[in-house]
Protein backbone atom coordinates (compact mmCIF):
# COMPACT_ATOMS: atom_id res chain seq x y z
CA UNK A 1 0.00 0.00 0.00
CA UNK A 2 1.25 3.50 -0.41
CA UNK A 3 2.39 5.57 2.30
CA UNK A 4 -0.38 8.26 1.45
CA UNK A 5 -2.97 7.56 3.60
CA UNK A 6 -7.07 8.11 1.94
CA UNK A 7 -9.08 9.56 4.36
CA UNK A 8 -13.19 8.15 3.94
CA UNK A 9 -16.38 10.15 3.41
CA UNK A 10 -18.36 9.63 6.14
CA UNK A 11 -20.00 6.30 6.00
CA UNK A 12 -23.42 5.97 4.90
CA UNK A 13 -25.56 3.75 3.18
CA UNK A 14 -26.05 5.27 -0.37
CA UNK A 15 -27.48 2.03 -2.08
CA UNK A 16 -30.55 3.67 -3.72
CA UNK A 17 -31.28 7.56 -3.77
CA UNK A 18 -34.49 8.56 -5.00
CA UNK A 19 -35.09 11.88 -7.04
CA UNK A 20 -38.03 13.97 -5.84
CA UNK A 21 -39.30 17.21 -7.81
CA UNK A 22 -39.62 20.40 -4.94
CA UNK A 23 -41.78 21.75 -6.94
CA UNK A 24 -43.97 18.36 -5.73
CA UNK A 25 -45.06 18.34 -2.36
CA UNK A 26 -47.14 15.83 -2.62
CA UNK A 27 -44.36 12.97 -2.97
CA UNK A 28 -42.47 14.28 -0.02
CA UNK A 29 -44.34 12.17 2.89
CA UNK A 30 -44.52 9.11 0.67
CA UNK A 31 -40.46 9.44 -0.18
CA UNK A 32 -40.05 9.58 3.48
CA UNK A 33 -42.00 6.38 3.58
CA UNK A 34 -40.03 4.63 0.93
CA UNK A 35 -37.40 2.16 1.26
CA UNK A 36 -34.85 4.69 -0.06
CA UNK A 37 -31.45 4.92 1.54
CA UNK A 38 -31.10 8.91 0.16
CA UNK A 39 -33.16 11.34 -0.82
CA UNK A 40 -32.49 14.39 -3.19
CA UNK A 41 -35.11 17.31 -3.21
CA UNK A 42 -34.58 18.78 -6.76
CA UNK A 43 -34.61 22.25 -7.36
CA UNK A 44 -32.73 21.65 -10.80
CA UNK A 45 -34.17 19.76 -13.82
CA UNK A 46 -37.16 18.38 -12.52
CA UNK A 47 -38.93 22.25 -11.65
CA UNK A 48 -39.64 24.71 -14.06
CA UNK A 49 -38.15 27.79 -14.39
CA UNK A 50 -41.49 30.14 -13.01
CA UNK A 51 -41.49 26.77 -10.16
CA UNK A 52 -37.94 27.46 -9.00
CA UNK A 53 -39.12 29.92 -5.71
CA UNK A 54 -42.02 27.98 -4.91
CA UNK A 55 -39.89 24.68 -4.75
CA UNK A 56 -37.31 25.91 -2.69
CA UNK A 57 -40.07 27.12 -0.25
CA UNK A 58 -41.41 23.49 -0.50
CA UNK A 59 -37.53 21.60 0.41
CA UNK A 60 -37.05 24.29 3.00
CA UNK A 61 -40.82 23.72 4.99
CA UNK A 62 -40.94 19.85 4.21
CA UNK A 63 -36.81 19.57 5.58
CA UNK A 64 -38.40 21.54 9.01
CA UNK A 65 -41.73 19.84 8.99
CA UNK A 66 -42.15 16.00 7.67
CA UNK A 67 -39.88 13.09 9.96
CA UNK A 68 -37.83 11.61 7.58
CA UNK A 69 -36.35 9.19 10.02
CA UNK A 70 -33.15 8.05 9.80
CA UNK A 71 -33.00 9.17 5.67
CA UNK A 72 -29.81 10.93 4.28
CA UNK A 73 -31.52 14.57 3.00
CA UNK A 74 -29.83 15.81 0.27
CA UNK A 75 -30.69 18.86 -2.07
CA UNK A 76 -30.00 19.09 -5.86
CA UNK A 77 -29.33 22.77 -6.37
CA UNK A 78 -29.10 24.22 -9.89
CA UNK A 79 -25.88 25.13 -11.76
CA UNK A 80 -23.03 27.68 -10.74
CA UNK A 81 -23.87 29.11 -14.28
CA UNK A 82 -27.73 30.24 -13.32
CA UNK A 83 -29.00 32.78 -11.46
CA UNK A 84 -30.77 30.92 -8.82
CA UNK A 85 -27.84 29.10 -7.56
CA UNK A 86 -26.75 31.06 -5.00
CA UNK A 87 -30.13 31.99 -3.42
CA UNK A 88 -31.12 28.14 -3.21
CA UNK A 89 -27.58 27.68 -1.64
CA UNK A 90 -28.42 30.76 1.08
CA UNK A 91 -32.10 30.02 1.57
CA UNK A 92 -31.84 26.52 1.98
CA UNK A 93 -29.17 26.15 4.49
CA UNK A 94 -29.81 29.16 6.57
CA UNK A 95 -33.35 28.19 6.62
CA UNK A 96 -33.32 24.53 6.85
CA UNK A 97 -29.24 23.46 7.04
CA UNK A 98 -29.76 21.70 11.04
CA UNK A 99 -32.05 18.90 8.88
CA UNK A 100 -29.91 18.42 5.60
CA UNK A 101 -27.13 15.81 5.67
CA UNK A 102 -25.69 16.75 1.36
CA UNK A 103 -25.87 19.33 -1.46
CA UNK A 104 -26.21 17.91 -4.70
CA UNK A 105 -24.29 20.17 -7.27
CA UNK A 106 -24.80 19.65 -10.61
CA UNK A 107 -22.57 19.69 -13.47
CA UNK A 108 -19.50 20.45 -11.82
CA UNK A 109 -16.76 21.21 -14.31
CA UNK A 110 -13.44 22.51 -12.20
CA UNK A 111 -12.50 22.23 -8.64
CA UNK A 112 -12.74 25.83 -8.72
CA UNK A 113 -16.80 25.23 -8.76
CA UNK A 114 -16.56 23.00 -5.42
CA UNK A 115 -13.95 25.78 -3.93
CA UNK A 116 -17.10 28.40 -4.39
CA UNK A 117 -19.82 26.28 -2.82
CA UNK A 118 -17.84 25.09 -0.21
CA UNK A 119 -16.80 29.27 0.75
CA UNK A 120 -20.62 29.90 0.94
CA UNK A 121 -21.51 26.63 2.81
CA UNK A 122 -18.91 27.54 5.42
CA UNK A 123 -19.67 30.90 5.77
CA UNK A 124 -23.43 30.18 6.18
CA UNK A 125 -22.34 27.42 8.85
CA UNK A 126 -20.34 29.66 11.00
CA UNK A 127 -22.54 32.05 11.03
CA UNK A 128 -25.47 29.93 12.04
CA UNK A 129 -23.84 28.14 14.25
CA UNK A 130 -24.13 24.27 12.92
CA UNK A 131 -22.16 21.82 14.70
CA UNK A 132 -21.66 19.55 12.15
CA UNK A 133 -20.58 20.24 8.26
CA UNK A 134 -22.88 19.44 5.25
CA UNK A 135 -21.26 16.89 2.81
CA UNK A 136 -21.08 17.88 -0.95
CA UNK A 137 -22.42 14.86 -3.73
CA UNK A 138 -20.69 16.13 -7.26
CA UNK A 139 -22.60 14.81 -10.48
CA UNK A 140 -19.94 14.64 -13.26
CA UNK A 141 -22.30 15.26 -16.39
CA UNK A 142 -20.03 16.74 -18.42
CA UNK A 143 -16.92 16.62 -21.05
CA UNK A 144 -15.00 19.17 -18.68
CA UNK A 145 -16.12 17.76 -15.16
CA UNK A 146 -14.84 13.81 -16.54
CA UNK A 147 -11.83 15.70 -17.90
CA UNK A 148 -11.10 17.06 -14.50
CA UNK A 149 -12.82 14.54 -12.28
CA UNK A 150 -9.93 13.76 -10.31
CA UNK A 151 -9.32 17.58 -8.84
CA UNK A 152 -13.34 17.55 -8.24
CA UNK A 153 -13.28 14.34 -6.03
CA UNK A 154 -10.06 16.21 -3.70
CA UNK A 155 -11.14 19.63 -3.82
CA UNK A 156 -12.85 19.52 -0.44
CA UNK A 157 -13.18 17.87 2.93
CA UNK A 158 -16.81 18.37 1.90
CA UNK A 159 -16.78 15.68 -0.73
CA UNK A 160 -18.33 12.74 -0.23
CA UNK A 161 -19.66 11.26 -3.25
CA UNK A 162 -18.86 11.46 -7.08
CA UNK A 163 -22.62 10.64 -9.09
CA UNK A 164 -22.37 9.90 -13.19
CA UNK A 165 -24.95 11.99 -14.64
CA UNK A 166 -25.75 9.75 -18.18
CA UNK A 167 -28.24 12.28 -20.04
CA UNK A 168 -26.63 15.66 -19.57
CA UNK A 169 -22.81 13.55 -20.16
CA UNK A 170 -24.58 12.23 -23.57
CA UNK A 171 -25.53 15.75 -24.66
CA UNK A 172 -22.07 17.05 -23.45
CA UNK A 173 -20.19 14.60 -25.40
CA UNK A 174 -22.23 14.81 -28.19
CA UNK A 175 -23.26 11.03 -28.10
CA UNK A 176 -26.21 9.78 -31.02
CA UNK A 177 -28.46 8.04 -28.19
CA UNK A 178 -31.75 9.70 -27.12
CA UNK A 179 -32.52 7.57 -23.91
CA UNK A 180 -31.26 8.14 -20.27
CA UNK A 181 -28.61 5.02 -19.29
CA UNK A 182 -28.99 1.95 -20.83
CA UNK A 183 -27.49 0.79 -24.11
CA UNK A 184 -27.77 1.23 -27.40
CA UNK A 185 -27.54 -1.61 -30.29
CA UNK A 186 -24.97 0.57 -32.41
CA UNK A 187 -22.36 -0.06 -29.73
CA UNK A 188 -21.59 -3.51 -30.54
CA UNK A 189 -19.14 -5.66 -31.91
CA UNK A 190 -19.67 -7.80 -34.92
CA UNK A 191 -17.56 -11.08 -35.07
CA UNK A 192 -15.83 -12.29 -38.09
CA UNK A 193 -17.68 -15.01 -40.03
CA UNK A 194 -17.51 -18.87 -38.71
CA UNK A 195 -17.79 -21.46 -40.78
CA UNK A 196 -21.30 -21.40 -42.10
CA UNK A 197 -20.69 -17.75 -43.06
CA UNK A 198 -22.80 -16.45 -39.88
CA UNK A 199 -21.35 -13.97 -37.67
CA UNK A 200 -22.60 -12.41 -34.29
CA UNK A 201 -23.33 -9.45 -32.80
CA UNK A 202 -22.38 -8.55 -29.60
CA UNK A 203 -23.74 -5.22 -27.68
CA UNK A 204 -21.57 -3.54 -25.18
CA UNK A 205 -22.15 -0.78 -22.40
CA UNK A 206 -21.19 2.53 -24.52
CA UNK A 207 -20.75 4.03 -20.78
CA UNK A 208 -18.67 2.04 -19.47
CA UNK A 209 -15.16 4.09 -19.82
CA UNK A 210 -17.14 7.10 -17.84
CA UNK A 211 -18.30 5.35 -15.11
CA UNK A 212 -14.99 3.38 -14.56
CA UNK A 213 -12.81 6.74 -14.51
CA UNK A 214 -15.47 8.28 -12.08
CA UNK A 215 -15.00 5.56 -9.97
CA UNK A 216 -11.19 5.35 -9.92
CA UNK A 217 -11.62 8.89 -8.79
CA UNK A 218 -14.44 8.06 -6.13
CA UNK A 219 -12.38 5.79 -4.46
CA UNK A 220 -9.08 7.67 -4.93
CA UNK A 221 -9.82 10.08 -2.85
CA UNK A 222 -12.31 8.51 -0.10
CA UNK A 223 -15.97 9.34 -1.89
CA UNK A 224 -18.67 6.71 -2.86
CA UNK A 225 -19.40 6.18 -6.48
CA UNK A 226 -23.03 6.29 -7.39
CA UNK A 227 -24.67 5.39 -10.82
CA UNK A 228 -27.47 7.92 -11.89
CA UNK A 229 -30.36 7.55 -13.65
CA UNK A 230 -32.04 4.61 -15.67
CA UNK A 231 -34.97 6.42 -17.62
CA UNK A 232 -37.33 3.13 -18.33
CA UNK A 233 -39.15 3.19 -15.30
CA UNK A 234 -41.05 0.29 -16.77
CA UNK A 235 -38.15 -1.50 -17.56
CA UNK A 236 -37.17 -3.75 -14.39
CA UNK A 237 -34.83 -5.61 -16.14
CA UNK A 238 -32.73 -3.44 -17.86
CA UNK A 239 -32.30 -1.17 -14.85
CA UNK A 240 -31.19 -4.42 -12.66
CA UNK A 241 -28.49 -4.56 -15.78
CA UNK A 242 -27.40 -1.52 -15.35
CA UNK A 243 -27.13 -1.47 -11.80
CA UNK A 244 -25.58 -4.86 -11.65
CA UNK A 245 -22.68 -3.53 -14.16
CA UNK A 246 -22.37 -0.38 -11.58
CA UNK A 247 -21.89 -2.30 -8.95
CA UNK A 248 -19.19 -5.19 -10.16
CA UNK A 249 -17.00 -2.31 -11.40
CA UNK A 250 -17.46 -0.60 -7.66
CA UNK A 251 -20.45 1.83 -7.53
CA UNK A 252 -22.00 1.66 -4.44
CA UNK A 253 -25.37 2.38 -5.20
CA UNK A 254 -27.61 3.95 -8.10
CA UNK A 255 -30.72 6.65 -8.79
CA UNK A 256 -34.21 5.91 -8.41
CA UNK A 257 -35.81 8.18 -10.72
CA UNK A 258 -39.18 6.59 -9.76
CA UNK A 259 -40.54 4.59 -6.39
CA UNK A 260 -40.86 1.18 -8.31
CA UNK A 261 -36.78 1.70 -8.76
CA UNK A 262 -35.64 2.07 -4.76
CA UNK A 263 -36.37 -2.01 -4.38
CA UNK A 264 -34.34 -2.71 -7.36
CA UNK A 265 -31.48 -0.33 -6.41
CA UNK A 266 -31.84 -1.94 -2.34
CA UNK A 267 -31.46 -5.22 -4.14
CA UNK A 268 -28.66 -5.48 -6.61
CA UNK A 269 -26.42 -3.04 -4.44
CA UNK A 270 -26.71 -5.17 -1.35
CA UNK A 271 -23.98 -8.35 -0.85
CA UNK A 272 -26.28 -11.58 -1.32
CA UNK A 273 -26.42 -14.16 1.89
CA UNK A 274 -24.05 -16.19 0.27
CA UNK A 275 -21.44 -13.52 -0.58
CA UNK A 276 -21.13 -12.54 2.99
CA UNK A 277 -21.37 -16.33 3.72
CA UNK A 278 -18.07 -16.68 1.59
CA UNK A 279 -16.38 -13.61 3.08
CA UNK A 280 -17.06 -14.83 6.74
CA UNK A 281 -15.25 -18.15 5.68
CA UNK A 282 -12.58 -16.69 3.80
CA UNK A 283 -11.85 -14.57 6.63
CA UNK A 284 -12.03 -17.70 9.01
CA UNK A 285 -9.56 -19.01 6.83
CA UNK A 286 -7.11 -16.38 6.90
CA UNK A 287 -7.53 -16.28 10.33
CA UNK A 288 -6.98 -19.85 10.44
CA UNK A 289 -3.75 -19.53 8.21
CA UNK A 290 -2.57 -16.56 10.26
CA UNK A 291 -2.07 -18.63 12.95
CA UNK A 292 -0.51 -21.49 11.66
CA UNK A 293 2.29 -18.52 10.20
CA UNK A 294 1.15 -18.67 6.96
CA UNK A 295 -0.05 -16.03 4.20
CA UNK A 296 -2.40 -17.64 2.13
CA UNK A 297 -4.35 -20.71 1.91
CA UNK A 298 -6.67 -22.68 -0.15
CA UNK A 299 -10.49 -22.69 0.62
CA UNK A 300 -12.71 -24.65 -2.10
CA UNK A 301 -10.23 -25.46 -4.60
CA UNK A 302 -8.92 -21.42 -4.70
CA UNK A 303 -5.92 -19.47 -4.06
CA UNK A 304 -6.53 -17.01 -1.01
CA UNK A 305 -3.96 -14.70 0.53
CA UNK A 306 -4.21 -11.36 2.12
CA UNK A 307 -5.85 -9.40 -0.88
CA UNK A 308 -8.53 -11.59 -0.40
CA UNK A 309 -9.01 -10.50 2.95
CA UNK A 310 -9.05 -7.01 2.50
CA UNK A 311 -12.23 -8.17 -0.52
CA UNK A 312 -14.11 -10.16 2.38
CA UNK A 313 -13.86 -7.04 5.02
CA UNK A 314 -14.95 -4.78 2.04
CA UNK A 315 -18.42 -7.46 1.94
CA UNK A 316 -18.68 -8.29 5.35
CA UNK A 317 -18.67 -4.25 6.41
CA UNK A 318 -21.29 -3.58 3.85
CA UNK A 319 -23.65 -5.89 5.24
CA UNK A 320 -23.19 -4.76 8.69
CA UNK A 321 -23.78 -1.55 7.79
CA UNK A 322 -26.82 -2.49 6.35
CA UNK A 323 -27.98 -4.37 8.87
CA UNK A 324 -27.33 -1.51 11.22
CA UNK A 325 -29.36 0.48 8.88
CA UNK A 326 -32.34 -1.61 9.88
CA UNK A 327 -31.96 -1.55 12.81
CA UNK A 328 -31.88 1.53 13.30
CA UNK A 329 -35.31 1.99 10.91
CA UNK A 330 -37.13 -0.17 13.10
Amino acid sequence: MSFFTIEQAPARLNRSELAVPGSQPDMFEKAAASAADVIFLDLEDAVAPDEKDQARKNIIAALNDIDWGSKTMSVRINGLDTHYMYRDVVDVVEQAGARLDLIMIPKVGTAADVYALDMLVTQIETAKGYGRRIGFEHIIETALGMQNVHDIASASKRNESLHFGVADYAASTRARTTIIGGVNPDYAVLTDPVQDGSREVHWGDMWHYALARMIVAARANGLRPVDGPFGDFKDPDGYRAAARRAAVLGCEGKWAIHPSQIALANEVMSPSDAEVTKARRILEAMAAAATAGKGAVSLDGRLIDYASIRQAEVLVAKASQISDGAVALT
